[in-house]
């Protein structure tokens, strides 16, 4: 049977597919052989024809792999002894690599203390005194272990001592390659017995890496994954080595002659360690060796005649951009701006910016206009309170630069500002807009790339306008009516789309005038069936999600069924996840304005989401054996083709065994539809209520099931839907409060809240924690009691919110010695206010006596950050936040106690933070007093007098509306908590005066509720100051900003007038316009 093996291997060889067909047809009867495995052994050992012994054992390692427990047991120890011959009397490295690859299987079956002789192998020939030996026992070390690492641990510390040998091989970097990729197999698996061992490999590990970077690029790029490996596993070793590793980064990172790969490997984990270690790296003083090694990198010009990725004009976006070393550096200071304290940042980054900007060459300037955008994200507030002005100046400046290369950074960090800087960018919106709308006049005249940038800018600067948009609005419609219409260029037509929608985000029903010629391109685009149409289609349908949304459902009402069957026939005919993650938006939003349309179409729209959720597509799985043997030449490109060939040949049924693989990637468009379907099922489970409920449980799993995925948008997203998904149970009981419907939201309420908690606790992404605290949030402001029914919820989710306001948790860097008052991050900082907003919620849920306990632990931590060594975002979320518990406590048995309880602690927090420099925690200070008196009632009436004196003096001098407002309503609910101790003839005439509120116009509710009391009680008060109150109702009634609850109490008051003062009242609407009288009168009558 040798032989003949031998021949049909040798056929398969042949360059004839007739021949190669008739071979593979032989093969899978000789497969059928129970003697194949030991003919396989015999060509391997005995063949004389190198390819036909790799064939061999590239079969023989796919049989074992999948029918080892066929093979007997003696037969099994014949087949061990005669791979390791093989091995070692094999001179080829293709075969070499091959039968290394066979043993780690067969190791994966039989743990290496039950194969002894592989281990006396790996023994001497590790340990000879030939370098060619110990590559190949490298090799094979590397193999076995990589394949199965758990069982080798007995032999971790045998395997680092030969490690730290190895290392010191410095001309042979063949050796140190396999030696670094065994420890980097090994790493994630190695415990506290091993530490010092590690910890001690690290200097000559650097000294190796430095080394192989010199000898062959590829496999240094590969081997520094040992870097990640450590950072991910086991930071703690290379905490003292922190310095060592940033300077060989750095010193890779900017060397120019070395690849680009390479490169933005060394920079990626310096970005890496600065999110995982901000702290130490500030601590160290590193901060301005990495700013000075990288500036350089963001201001290099490319080499002549060449252009930046981003700034060449082919407008295919193939992501090369991502890949290159400007792209790293600019992720390496958008990673400091989102883990280190601004003012620490900016205080060594802005010399480094000026220099730039006070240069002439066109590049310089780019990478500083590159570094002002990408610091917007996670230093938002810094620039906000501080430097806004400055740098818009700067931005704008350079709009007008003569090269278009700084026109472009400058587009692209206009709308970095205008996405993260709201709402303060907004408020220079008749200096940019001109600016921005001057662009687009010369839409036909630009290249696509540029015109590409200035629709990104105009787009997130417009979205947050709200209607300050309105004296543009015909201009830019126009603009973009027109380029749908008239433009032959595809790429414009998609931005025009986006923009409309960016547009009718801030215009909602101002855009109605606009809307039909809007809606009749958009149906022409999603009808079409061409394949270029494709990006168009798929944006048209994102922004008829916007309009379903803002511009009201009577305009978009009667489209609501024909969009639902639109995307249903688009997902039917076209498989394209971008196309069906921009339907299951477009059913997300049709489900808030006429859920109705969606409810028949329910079975049809949940099968697509949950196929989607359900799917691997777009999910590669990178297996072990794919990693090529470098040996000598690389001539692994064909071993793997013949691999898949064989498998397919041989092992039709086979299936990818999870413990082979490595790792995944995930293709963004597959990312991007399941983060989508998540989101939109979550929100159609709510809008459509008991409809949904025959889908909950599949929804439900499905969703569930993501809460591992590898990427953190989707687990973010899937953290969304099952709170919404608890929500929409809520609600499905409180409309139809049956037992059944009860158990099915406590059923789910034990099954989410669980796992939220254990999230928060373990999950080392910041943004997963935040999402899951957000929706955890919701789910008890809507469920309230119900979230609380097992017996230990209110500790398990007090305690949670306490270890992250105390920085306990695995995705805050707590670890190093901190001082609490240490300045941090500003998302880090955010992280803690997500947590924080849960406190009110829990006060507002649970009775008071049952959170008191809870509440004393978690105060302290809220008004640490009222200090004024606090910044002004931790200022203002600490008074909040006390505002906010009391108001919670206005509504709960026991609240009245409880809040007088804490008066004196509280009272003295809240004074101080109204002489504050900043007006929104001023604002919210005002908002906490207030709610003090309203909470504790009688209790702090001792303080009545120190309050109105406070609130007198800051009316008088104040000039920020909000906070006007707020002392109104501060002085009403004071009034209402103790209406006989306030002097109502100096104080309710004050208040009256500042009518009607500017700002903060929720609190219309409060002061009318105030007023209609006090009209039952001191009526005379109240009509002497009715011209007032009468001027202040035309812009409360049928303002669409104000509460309809408010504007009801107001008109009851306002018909109370009408009916016992009419003199008074008439004379009192004589000063209105007709038009505001007409209005006025049809409210009074319509109540």
């Amino acid at each position: 049977m040798t032989e003949e093996l031998e021949r049909i291997l040798s056929q398969l060889t042949q360059p004839d597919n007739a021949v190669i067909q008739q071979a593979t047809a032989q093969l899978k009867q000789v497969f059928k052989d129970p003697a194949i495995i030991p003919a396989l052994c015999s060509v391997i050992s005995g063949s004389q024809d190198a390819q036909i012994r790799q064939s061999a054992s590239v079969m023989l390692r796919l049989r074992v792999k999948k029918h080892w427990k066929k093979i007997n047991p003696s037969d099994r120890e014949s087949l061990k002894a005669a791979v390791l011959q093989a091995f070692m009397q094999e001179t080829q490295h293709t075969v070499q690599h091959s039968l290394s690859q066979l043993c780690a299987v067969m190791v994966k079956h039989e743990t290496p203390d039950r194969w002894p002789a592989l281990l006396q192998l790996l023994n001497q020939s590790t340990k000879s005194g030939n370098p060619h030996d110990r590559q190949v026992g490298l090799l094979l070390l590397n193999k076995v272990v990589e394949s199965n690492p758990e069982p080798f641990k007995p032999h971790y510390k045998q395997l680092l001592q030969l490690f730290s040998n190895v290392l010191q091989e410095h001309d042979n970097p063949v050796a140190l390659y396999y030696c670094i990729l065994t420890i980097t197999a090994i790493t994630v698996y190695t415990g506290t017995e091993e530490m010092p061992q590690m910890r001690s490999l690290i200097p000559s590990l650097i000294v190796a890496l430095r080394n192989l970077v010199k000898a062959d690029q590829t496999q240094a790029s590969e081997a520094m994954e040992v870097l990640n490996e450590l950072m991910e596993s086991e930071v703690s070793i290379i905490v003292p080595h922190l310095a060592d590793i940033i300077r060989f980064c750095l010193e890779v990172g900017s060397d120019t002659s070395l690849s680009d790969t390479l490169r933005v490997k060394a920079f990626s984990c310096i970005a890496f360690l600065i999110k995982l270690k901000s702290k130490t790296v500030l601590k160290q003083k590193l901060l301005n060796p990495i700013l000075h090694s990288i500036f350089p990198v963001l201001t290099a010009a490319p080499p002549p005649g060449q252009q930046d990725p981003e700034d060449k004009e082919d407008d295919e976006e193939d992501g090369t951009d991502n890949d290159n070393p400007k792209h790293s550096v600019t992720q390496i200071i958008d990673t400091m701006a989102l883990h280190m304290p601004p003012e620490k940042l900016f205080q060594q980054l802005m010399p480094f910016t000026q220099e730039c900007f006070s240069s002439d060459d066109s590049y310089k300037k780019k990478g500083g206009l590159l570094c002002l955008a990408v610091l917007a994200e996670g230093c938002a507030d810094h620039i906000r309170t501080k430097m806004l002005s400055t740098m818009l100046q700067t931005v704008c400046r350079n709009l007008s630069d003569s090269d278009q290369v700084v026109r472009s950074a400058a587009l692209f960090a206009l709308g970095q500002f205008s996405e993260h800087l709201q709402p303060e960018v907004s408020k220079y919106c008749s200096e940019l807009m001109p600016l921005l709308l001057g662009y687009l006049s010369s839409l036909s005249d630009m290249k696509v790339g540029h015109v590409t940038k200035a629709f990104y800018a105009l787009e997130n600067f417009m979205e947050n306008l709200g209607e300050d948009i309105e004296p543009y609005l015909p201009t830019l419609m126009d603009t973009m009516l027109s380029a749908l219409n008239n433009t032959d260029n595809m790429k414009i037509k998609v931005l025009s789309v986006s923009a409309i929608g960016a547009i009718a985000n801030a215009a909602k029903d101002l855009l109605v005038p606009y809307f039909p010629p809007v809606i009749e391109s958009l149906k022409g685009f999603l009808t079409a069936t061409t394949e270029e149409m494709r990006d168009l289609q798929t944006q048209s349908l994102d922004t008829l999600s916007v309009l379903a949304r803002t511009i009201g459902k009577d305009v978009f009402g009667p489209l609501a069924a024909e969009c639902v069957r639109l995307g249903l026939n688009l997902t039917d005919a076209i498989d394209d996840p971008d196309l069906r993650r921009c339907t299951y938006s477009l059913y997300s939003s049709v489900s808030t304005v006429s859920p109705d349309c969606l409810i028949p179409q329910l079975p049809a729209i949940t099968t697509v989401m949950l196929l989607a959720l359900k799917s691997n597509e777009g999910v590669t799985a990178h297996l072990e054996e794919e990693k090529a043997f470098v040996l000598l030449d690389d001539e692994d490109d064909e071993t793997e083709e013949e691999e898949e060939l064989l498998d397919e040949t041989l092992e039709e049924d086979s299936e990818t065994n999870i413990h082979d693989v490595a790792g995944f990637s995930v293709e963004n468009s597959f990312i991007d539809e399941k983060e989508d379907a998540c989101v939109a099922l979550g929100e159609i489970a709510f809008n459509t209520g008991a409809a949904f409920q025959p889908f909950m449980e599949s929804s439900f799993q499905q969703v569930y099931e993501m809460r591992d995925f590898p990427h953190e948008d989707v687990r973010t997203a899937a953290f969304g839907a099952m709170g919404q998904f608890c929500r929409a149970q809520h609600k499905v009981w409180k409309e139809n409060p049956t037992e059944a419907n009860h158990q099915a939201l406590l059923k789910l309420l034990d099954i989410v809240l669980p796992c939220f908690l254990e999230t928060v606790r373990t999950e080392s992404e910041r943004q997963v924690v935040m999402g899951v605290l957000e929706s955890m949030n919701n789910v008890i402001k809507s469920c309230k009691e119900e979230a609380f029914k097992s017996p230990t919820r209110l500790k398990e989710i007090s305690t949670v919110i306490r270890d992250v306001l105390k920085k306990k948790t695995v995705c805050q860097d707590g670890d190093d010695e901190a001082d609490d008052d240490e300045q941090e991050a500003e998302y880090d900082a955010m992280l803690q206010e997500f947590a924080g907003e849960g406190i009110p919620l829990l006060a507002a849920s649970v009775g008071a006596d049952s959170f008191a306990p809870f509440l004393n632990d978690l105060l302290p931590l809220i008004m640490s950050k009222a200090k004024s060594s606090c910044t002004v975002a931790e200022r203002s979320f600490s008074l909040g936040t006390i505002g906010e518990i009391l108001q919670a406590l206005t509504n709960v048995p026991g609240g009245q106690g409880l809040a007088g309880r804490l008066s004196n602690r509280l009272f003295p927090v809240l004074v101080s933070g109204i002489r504050d420099g900043d007006a929104e925690v001023r604002n919210n200070s005002v908002f906490g007093l207030g709610c003090l008196a309203e909470a504790a009632g009688p209790i702090v009436a001792s303080d009545y007098p120190t309050m109105l004196s406070i609130f007198s003096n800051l009316l008088s001098k104040e000039n920020d509306l909000r906070v006007i407002d707020n002392v109104c309503a501060a002085l009403c609910r004071m009034i209402m908590a103790n209406v006989n101790i306030v002097p109502l003839e100096q104080v309710v005439p004050a208040l009256v005066a500042r009518l009607p509120l500017k700002e903060d116009l929720e609190e219309n509710k409060t002061v009318f509720s105030c007023l209609a009391m006090l009209y039952t009680h001191s009526a005379g008060l109240v009509v002497k100051l009715m011209k007032q109150i009468v001027a202040a109702s035309p812009h409360v009634i049928g303002n669409k900003k104000v509460d309809a609850e408010a504007q009801n109490i107001l008109v009851a008051l306002i018909k109370e007038f009408a009916q016992n003062h009419s003199s008074d009242f008439q004379s009192s609407v004589t000063l209105l316009s007709a038009e505001q009288q007409q209005q006025l009168s049809n409210a009074v009558s319509a109540l």
